[in-house]
């Protein structure tokens, strides 16, 4: 599911169109949007905290990678930001879906105060669970080392600079 390149974006876009596919045929099958339950504005709240910490958590590592830390953080710390970023992108993605297919079932009763009112919820769910994917794909970024060119400390050359096995 992860590459060496990290979480694709094809990935994050496969996983919200399976779970939300899925989940409005769940929906569907179990009541409609009678059937789903309510979500108030404090979710939306928890997770923009979310999507924000994810992001926070990357700046330490990125200035550790440019040299401009003030003190050093240990290759575990910046690993476990990595998985950080990259299990919320791919959870972000799958509730991307979730609160898609909510919101996708509550557009008939738009005539329905009651039932606008939750669509506007399910919305403000559905744009955080976005700024949660966005984050971890940033973050993801801020975790990137690249592979080092040219000759290596050792002074002999890189076996990644293209250079043929046995040459």
């Amino acid at each position: 599911m992860v590459s060496a390149k990290g979480v694709r974006p094809q990935t994050l876009v496969t996983i919200a169109l399976v779970v939300g596919v899925l989940g409005w045929l769940l929906l569907r099958l179990t009541g409609g949007s009678q059937s789903l339950p309510t979500a108030g504005w404090s979710g939306v709240v928890l997770l923009a905290f979310m999507a924000a910490g994810v992001y926070w958590a990357g700046v330490p590592v990125q200035k550790m990678r440019e040299g401009s830390a003030d003190k050093p953080i240990s290759p575990l710390r910046a690993a476990r930001t990595l998985v950080l970023a990259q299990a919320a992108a791919l959870a972000g993605s799958a509730l991307v879906g979730w609160y898609a297919a909510q919101a996708l079932l509550l557009l008939p009763d738009l005539d329905i105060e009651s039932q606008r009112a939750r669509l506007w919820v399910m919305l403000g769910h559905l744009v955080v669970t976005v700024l949660l994917v966005i984050a971890g794909m940033i973050t993801q970024r801020k975790c990137r080392v690249d592979p080092p060119t040219g000759p290596t400390a050792n002074g002999l050359p890189n076996p990644t600079d293209g250079a043929p096995a046995g040459a």
